[in-house]
């Protein structure tokens, strides 16, 4: 049994471990041969809303036969002021695995070390979403069948996408080259990239200017409004950092263009029907990414 906080914590090895896993689990789904976890009992603790890492969450531990437990804070004695230590241990007694999301930065950690079961890291704050990050490499691997050497663009709010932080040392990781975009207010944190450059020795490029040229991955993440003070800034920002058809059109036939979702103003609907929009096709990855994580950290 093992936990899965933080990209940080893989090495190159397990990351390609766990994407070749995800292989073997999308071609298992549906079949008979997935019921891989039966019997075991899988809780979801989601401290704050999410769409796709919850239900996909649920999705893959369904396809592989096991069992959910769903954890509400409104309604649970987390409203009555009891403390995550108290929940965490409780829950830790009822499951195989916790999955959790949680507002504060290094919540999920701290609840590893308390529990007996694996933990799952499922968002903290703006820190660590390992398994989003699993996800964009299967996805990137699976569109362009390597990762090595491609030139990646991060474009968006890389100050608080918690999605970025981990891809850029994913990226980093397995060779790829990476140009950030964004306004120089929302760039990524310093310590960050340079963790990434020292590591692995990956060419990290940053601007405030959008160019596609020679791109052959374009992630965007949304501009962040709410963290605006002025929001006559924010809204001139967003309008400024938008993939629209008129940017698309003079992209590179092959790009692809990924998104962790929910996209708002910064990609508009009649981008969906590009064929290098891969954003939907990514999240259905997050299946068979999940699948293969809770497989690996419940049986090892």
């Amino acid at each position: 049994m093992r936990d899965l906080i933080s990209i940080r914590d893989l090495s190159k090895k397990d990351v390609e471990s766990f994407l070749s896993e995800a292989a073997k689990m999308e071609k298992l789904i549906g079949t008979p041969k997935s019921e891989l976890l039966k019997g075991k009992v899988v809780a979801n603790m989601f401290f704050e809303p999410s769409t796709r890492t919850n239900m996909s969450f649920q999705a893959a531990s369904k396809r592989l036969g096991a069992k959910i437990m769903t954890f509400y804070p409104n309604t649970s004695s987390v409203a009555k002021g009891e403390t995550l230590a108290d929940t965490v241990r409780m829950i830790d007694g009822y499951a195989d695995a916790l999955v959790i999301r949680h507002p504060l930065e290094g919540s999920v950690r701290f609840a590893a070390d308390l529990a007996d079961n694996p933990v799952i890291n499922a968002g903290d704050g703006g820190n660590q979403h390992p398994t989003q990050t699993l996800i964009d490499l299967y996805s990137i691997k699976k569109l362009k069948g390597k990762i090595s050497g491609l030139k990646v663009t991060l474009l968006g709010d890389l100050k608080h996408a918690r999605a970025m932080r981990s891809l850029l040392y994913g990226l980093g990781m397995f060779g790829a080259e990476v140009t950030l975009v964004s306004p120089t207010s929302l760039r990524m944190e310093e310590d960050i990239i340079r963790e990434t450059k020292e590591k692995f020795g990956t060419s990290v490029t940053q601007t405030s200017e959008i160019s596609l040229k020679g791109c052959d991955v374009l992630y965007v993440c949304r501009i962040q409004k709410e963290r605006f003070s002025d929001q006559y800034e924010a809204e001139k920002i967003q309008k400024e950092f938008r993939v629209d058809l008129d940017l698309v059109k003079f992209a590179p036939k092959d790009l692809a263009i990924l998104h962790p979702l929910p996209k708002v103003d910064e990609i508009p609907p009649e981008v969906d029907h590009d064929p290098r929009a891969k954003y939907f096709e990514q999240a259905k990855n997050g299946v068979p990414v999940r699948m293969a994580v809770l497989y690996k950290c419940i049986k090892g």
